[in-house]
């Protein structure tokens, strides 16, 4: 049944994120759902979310298959290891950590594209499109906590 409700969610996701547009950009929700992923279900679950949603994307751009595999991989791999033993969840950090890893995605996901097949935009573009996708993300990160987070004062 969890699958099941995954597999809506993610196509949901998709849907909302092809309807949607934020000056004149479209929003990166994966990057959300593999964030959250990584923060609850540890790096495995992540990884394996976010290759999935990767190789899900890969394909509908009509690129060649890799850059968002590998970007959204990492997302999901690094976004458990945000949380625990070294930092302390609060919401600020959430929400930095879902920017910067929005940002690092996208960037990994262009710079790949750019070595091995042809740069799909400008510089310029880019990094328009980069930091709006960021900040978009960045209130999602407010609200996405870990599941095992413990309570401030206890």
């Amino acid at each position: 049944m969890t699958y099941i409700v995954w597999a809506g969610i993610i196509i949901l996701t998709f849907f909302f994120e092809e309807r949607i547009s934020i000056f004149h950009v479209a929003p990166n929700l994966t990057v959300a759902l593999v964030y959250y992923m990584g923060i609850r279900k540890g790096e495995f679950e992540g990884l394996l979310l976010g290759s999935v949603i990767g190789t899900i994307e890969d394909s509908l751009s009509g690129a060649f298959l890799g850059p968002n595999l590998f970007s959204k991989g990492m997302v999901g791999y690094f976004s458990s290891f945000m949380f625990g033993s070294f930092f302390r969840w609060t919401p600020l950090l959430g929400a930095i950590s879902i920017g910067l890893l929005t940002a690092v995605a996208n960037t990994i996901a262009f710079a790949t594209r750019s070595f091995f097949d042809h740069i799909p935009t400008s510089m310029k573009a880019a990094t328009y499109i980069i930091v709006i996708q960021s900040l978009i993300n960045v209130p999602l990160g407010l609200f996405l906590s870990p599941k095992n987070m413990q309570k401030i004062g206890s």
